[in-house]
């Protein structure tokens, strides 16, 4: 680290400089100039010294002890300039979308659905009342400047026979800061700033609602994880009960962003169910920003079977308001037939980007590969925040 070394350099410095005012001290001109040339060297030694143990401090004590003060200038200045954004949905592809962002600005807020019933956040809502924290904790470790280990334990899931089994530890984490605190809002915040997120995450509301879906044949199930089940055509989804309030900081936000993205994530249960929250879908409506909806790579089993990308903008008008898009963006890049096997003994297949029909309906629509392909098919953080971002500089030229 070689602190000694920078401290000793800064404290000659200090020697110096007091010497060299000695010496300008004198009445005689030639000593005087030399004491001033002494001075400022000694002041050079004090400045090299004193950055130089900042900077091993730093690196000491940075998220992976490997990153420098040229980062840090980096996050502090060029990232805390960068636009307001607000990113709706919930999931893995909002967990996804925010990882790519947040190296594009630093003022982003995510607003994030509470409405999941399956899995540990079903659990946990039961036993004790709470909104779901399971996307709430996807996005805080997606935000997270932690170090690695820490957001792999916000994401480990016990697995061995126990009564923990198939819980999450983010999970619990979260449910224990809500007793802590008393107010779940304020666990997510403190949560945050353990996690050192690079923004800031938002439930929709703090009501604990349950999504209600409603079918084409008239029959309604309630449960967020039970509606991709029932494998019949949705009609429309909506929040029991009815009318929840948001949250204030959620609308807050909405009302300051430059930008707000819509998705990626299941249409019915991580996108739609923020929007049927009347006063969100208004003040989106309402707000200046530019709005991008990022549409799915897939169709989705139970829930968007056989839509295009112009269907799942239409059903996000028909729950909200026309006017809470400007712009689709939709994957053109073939989805390979080997990964699209995989798919289809889930019924599932890529969503065709008909363009022209979303223009049709008054809506920009850019279609550009923005698939990443793995075990599975999802949207490439990378390629996607670059879209959007061109698709930003793009708006900003049609406005002036």
């Amino acid at each position: 680290m070689q602190i000694k070394r920078w401290i000793f350099i800064a404290l000659l410095g200090v020697i110096i400089v007091g010497g060299g005012f000695v010496a300008f001290d004198s009445s005689f001109p030639l000593i005087k100039t030399v004491g001033m040339i002494i001075v400022v060297c000694g002041i050079i030694l004090i400045v090299m010294g004193m950055g130089k143990l900042i900077v091993s401090l730093l690196t000491l004590f940075l998220p992976e002890g490997n990153r420098d003060l040229v980062n840090i200038l980096y996050q502090r200045r060029y990232l805390e300039r960068g636009p307001k954004i607000v990113a709706v949905g919930g999931g893995h592809g909002l967990s996804n979308l925010l990882m790519g962002l947040k190296e594009y600005s630093a003022n982003l807020t995510a607003i994030v659905t509470v409405a999941d019933s399956g899995g540990s956040s079903g659990r946990l809502r039961e036993e004790f009342n709470i909104v779901a924290p399971g996307d709430i904790r996807m996005c805080l470790v997606a935000l997270a400047d932690a170090p690695a280990m820490m957001g792999d334990l916000f994401q480990f899931r016990f697995s061995s026979e126990s009564q923990l089994q198939g819980h999450n530890f983010g999970n619990l984490f979260l449910t224990a800061m809500v007793q802590v605190t008393g107010d779940f809002e304020k666990a997510v915040e403190e949560s945050g700033r353990i996690l050192a997120i690079r923004g800031k995450v938002i439930p929709a509301t703090t009501s604990n609602v349950q999504l209600v879906a409603e079918f084409e044949d008239g029959s309604v199930i309630e449960g967020e994880a039970r509606i991709p089940k029932r494998m019949e055509k949705i009609r429309r989804v909506y929040l029991a009960p009815s009318d929840p309030q948001p949250t204030r900081a959620a609308i807050d936000a909405i009302r300051e962003a430059d930008v707000i993205v819509l998705g990626p994530g299941s249409i019915f249960t991580s996108i739609i169910p923020n929007l049927v929250i009347k006063e969100i879908s208004r003040a989106i409506s309402e707000s200046k920003a530019f709005k991008i909806y990022v549409c799915n790579v897939m169709t989705q089993q139970g829930e968007s079977d056989g839509y295009t990308a112009s269907d799942h903008v239409r059903k996000i008008v028909e729950h909200s308001n026309p006017k809470v898009i400007n712009a689709c963006l939709v994957n053109s890049a073939e989805v390979p037939l080997d990964a699209q096997g995989r798919y289809k003994s889930e019924d599932s297949f890529p969503v065709k980007p008909d363009g022209d029909r979303i223009r049709e309906m008054g809506y920009m629509a850019v279609a550009t590969d923005l698939l990443h392909i793995t075990d599975y098919v999802r949207h490439d953080s990378e390629k996607l925040t670059r879209a959007i971002i061109r698709l930003i500089e793009r708006y900003k030229v049609i406005k002036r």
